[in-house]
């Protein structure tokens, strides 16, 4: 059995990490999926969320993904996202801006944003906002 298996998070634009992780939660579609070393092969498509992952090391890292495709497949796990931000990267405050901007468009459409649109937004600031704090919370 192995230890630890391969992850790579990657943008259309950048590479965000490329490590050895021991697990990962990652959210796909239809809710999270939890990895371990020798997972059964699996290819999906992502939602929107927290993506977390732990290194042999015990450092815990997390990043904000919204849709693409998860890959994995011999001890590798491939992630392949649309937008992605480190937590690290991530403007709390103006994510929590950007909650509330898609909160009051999905009560009042009359602000001519898309409904389908607004609840995205929403689901995305929460997912930055969310990746911010945990990463957050393992520095205190």
């Amino acid at each position: 059995m192995a230890e630890a298996f391969d992850i790579e998070i990657a943008t259309p634009e950048r590479l965000l990490a490329r490590e050895k992780a021991i697990r990962a939660q990652i959210p796909a579609k239809e809710g999270y999926i939890g990895v371990l070393p020798d997972h059964a092969p699996l290819l999906s498509e992502l939602g929107i969320g927290a993506l977390t992952y732990t290194t042999p090391g015990d450092q815990r890292f997390s990043l904000a993904i919204r849709g693409g495709f998860l890959e994995i497949n011999n001890n590798v796990v491939r992630v392949l996202t649309d937008i992605g931000e480190k937590a690290h990267e991530i403007d709390v405050a103006r994510a929590e801006k950007d909650l509330k901007q898609a909160q009051d468009a999905v009560i009042n459409p009359a602000l001519g944003m898309d409904i389908a649109a607004a609840l995205i937004a929403v689901r995305h600031a929460e997912a930055r906002i969310e990746a911010a704090r945990r990463a957050a919370a393992k520095e205190e």
